[in-house]
């Protein structure tokens, strides 16, 4: 023991002597360089111990992890009316939602209703799949999580691919709608699509026995989903049912974007006889249908489906190409974004139903088009026609809006989309070009990317691009060029045209009856059709393309978001020309047929079925607490729009088009449709 005292006493240190205020303080002040003692090792490793890079993370996760946890805390912590009392206290009372209001005043209900959900809205689920979507079996794949796109998303979209040749399900997959309201009431969680009208239309008393949600495979033609899930028999059946059990009360109908034109398709098959149609009768829809309350509707098709099939490509994506090529254009890390979400979306048949219709006589050509002297301003001028500004002098100069000429639907190059005359547009005929091989396209992990463009070769691209401009009445035939086999397939379920002689009995074929200009509306002169929409939002109308730098698997096509308009009034925003309407659908398409082609008893509307058109001016939400708002005239967040929403609860109480107050309009919809020049 006395050996380990030893040996430990070395390393105490000794106490500093007692300072007596002598020798201490002659220590301090004898050395006339005032030098410190030297630091002991101990001090020295402190002082070198500095707060690296990485301990500032972990602080900051540390942190940001500690207020998430705090404010979910606090958010489960409080009365679930303190968000609406917050909302409040910065914007005043808020109004009683539709149902309430509705229900204060003694409606209801009274017709059953019927939703019908337009594209990629409805939840599809596995049914029967591949080894690499094992444990998956009735996992929704498309809605709700979308959990496995991230976790395995090659075998994603192998599953929610089509056949290229049938346009039906691969071997060995069955991918199928969700059926029952949760099919469409939110599209992921917290997105709500038609949660917020169910919920005011059960404030007056609806439940499931009088509302059905019309769920189907909206990735198939709308003919196919009768031949595969018998979905427009079932659609009959259950409206048969809901007039049956509620009284005879016939049903309202609420379509909603390509609903729209599934339910126009609907209504023709129902009343056509068997096997081509559903044997209903010609009286049909006027014995089952009060009114169809068509939301969003792309009557007329949209130029959106022209710039998603030809180059896999909006506006947002578009300018995401721009700012980062090696993420969505190349094959990064072996994802080759673009190329799968084109291989995918080109096997959907679906989206050929809203190609524009009507050629250049509804959409214009090369020198006019109905909308022309649109101004795209954020806000009106007090002038009608020109914006005032001063000059270097001070004096007023009269600026006039920039021209646009949205019949040119695809253009290459900005000063063919706006400067050139068409006269002076020297247009190389593309469609019997030959096309050859491109080596860019050669080898095996493209062909495995199916999209059509690894066999339109240079020839082909060049082609495209040597005719320089393409209106609506030839952008149908440039898909055939760079798509053939994808044209080929959707030919047989869907037409484009306008009909010369209605009585022809061609247009007793299915692949007319989605076209409101090649289709008559059934015999129904007590049935009222609504056209609602959004307006006043800026809405893709035509697009300027350039060739896309040559790379392995690439789409030779992009919109040329270097093109940018005089000023920030103009319509042209990143390689788009805007127009009004809903961010999705323009105002021509949506409203013509009810302001114009079906208004009164026309060729198209032969009973004279009374149309209405009613348009909901945006209102963008004024904070962040009320969400997405309840004035939004957005393609989808109208559906959460409190004037739509009573207007549909009126009409389904037993209320009138008249009632409403007939047409409610805010563009320039009836001015447009008599630019356009069709036989009625």
């Amino acid at each position: 023991m006395s050996l380990l005292r030893r040996r430990k006493q070395p390393q105490q240190e000794e106490p500093p002597p007692p300072s007596d205020g002598s020798d201490h303080d002659e220590d301090k002040g004898g050395d006339k360089g005032g030098k410190q003692p030297p630091p002991s090792k101990d001090a020295t490793r402190r002082t070198k111990a500095k707060w690296s890079c990485v301990d500032s993370c972990c602080w900051l996760v540390g942190c940001v992890c500690s207020v998430w946890w705090l404010l979910l805390f606090l958010y489960n912590a409080m009365p679930a009316s303190f968000p609406q009392y917050v909302t409040e206290a910065i914007t005043g009372p808020l109004p009683d939602p539709p149902g309430v209001k509705l229900q204060k005043e003694g409606l209801r209900v009274k017709h059953p209703v019927v939703f019908v959900p337009g594209i990629v809205t409805g939840g599809l689920e596995l049914w029967e799949g591949h080894q690499c979507a094992e444990g998956l079996f009735r996992k929704r794949l498309w809605g709700g999580t979308f959990g496995d796109v991230y976790k395995r998303p090659l075998c994603w979209v192998e599953h929610m691919s089509l056949d290229n040749e049938t346009g039906l399900d691969k071997p060995g997959i069955r991918v199928r709608p969700v059926t029952g309201l949760v099919a469409a009431d939110y599209f992921v969680p917290g997105y709500f699509v038609w949660a917020v009208l169910i919920a005011n239309l059960a404030r007056i008393g609806y439940e499931e026995k009088t509302m059905y949600m019309a769920a189907y495979d909206w990735r198939l033609s709308f003919q196919n989903t009768e031949v595969r899930d018998q979905t427009l028999s079932r659609i009959k059946s259950n409206i048969e049912l809901l007039v049956a059990t509620n009284g005879g009360n016939r049903v309202v109908v609420i379509p909603h974007s390509m609903g729209v034109l599934y339910f126009l398709h609907f209504m023709k098959w129902v009343e056509a006889p068997p096997p081509m149609g559903g044997g209903g009768g010609p009286n049909w829809c006027a014995k089952h249908i009060k009114a169809v309350m068509n939301i969003g509707g792309p009557f007329l098709g949209v130029p959106k489906a022209v710039a998603g099939l030809f180059s896999s490509e909006a506006k947002d994506v578009a300018v995401a190409r721009a700012i980062a090529p090696d993420v969505l254009d190349s094959d990064f890390l072996g994802l080759q974004t673009l190329r799968h979400l084109m291989r995918m979306t080109r096997t959907w048949d679906s989206t050929m139903s809203m190609i524009p219709k009507g050629g250049d006589t509804i959409w214009g050509d090369l020198n006019w088009s109905p909308e022309d002297g649109f101004e795209c301003k954020a806000k009106k001028q007090k002038t009608n026609d020109s914006e005032i500004s001063k000059d270097v002098n001070g004096e007023n100069v009269k600026v006039q809006p920039e021209p646009v000429n949205y019949g040119r639907l695809v253009s290459f190059g900005k000063e063919i989309a706006e400067e050139a005359p068409s006269s002076e547009i020297e247009q190389i005929e593309f469609r019997d070009a030959v096309k050859g091989r491109n080596i860019a396209h050669s080898n095996t992990s493209c062909r495995d990317i199916w999209t059509e463009y690894q066999e339109l070769g240079w020839g082909g691209i060049k082609a495209v691009a040597d005719y320089k401009v393409y209106t609506a009445g030839s952008i149908v035939d440039l898909l055939h060029f760079v798509a053939p086999r994808m044209m080929e397939r959707g030919s047989v379920h869907f037409s484009y045209g306008i009909a010369d002689n209605l009585d022809d009995p061609k247009y007793g074929h299915y692949k007319y009856w989605s076209n409101p200009l090649e289709t008559k509306l059934p015999n129904a002169p007590d049935m009222e059709i609504f056209s609602m929409y959004g307006v006043g939002i800026p809405t893709e109308r035509a697009y300027v393309y350039k060739l896309a730098q040559q790379a392995e698997c690439y789409i030779p096509f992009q919109i040329d978001t270097s093109a940018e308009g005089g000023d920030e009034n103009s319509c042209l925003k990143g390689g788009v020309y805007l127009a009004n309407g809903d961010e999705t659908v323009p105002v021509l398409s949506a409203g013509y047929m009810c302001a114009k082609g079906w208004r009164g008893k026309t060729r198209f509307n032969p009973s004279g079925s009374k149309t209405y058109v009613r348009e909901y001016n945006h209102s963008p939400p004024s904070n962040l607490l009320e969400g997405r708002g309840t004035q939004s005239g957005a393609h989808v967040d109208i559906m959460g729009n409190f004037a739509l929403i009573e207007d549909i609860i009126r009409i389904a109480a037993g209320a009138t088009g008249e009632e409403l107050g007939g047409d409610q309009v805010y563009s320039d919809i009836f001015k447009w449709s008599e630019k356009i020049k069709l036989k009625l």
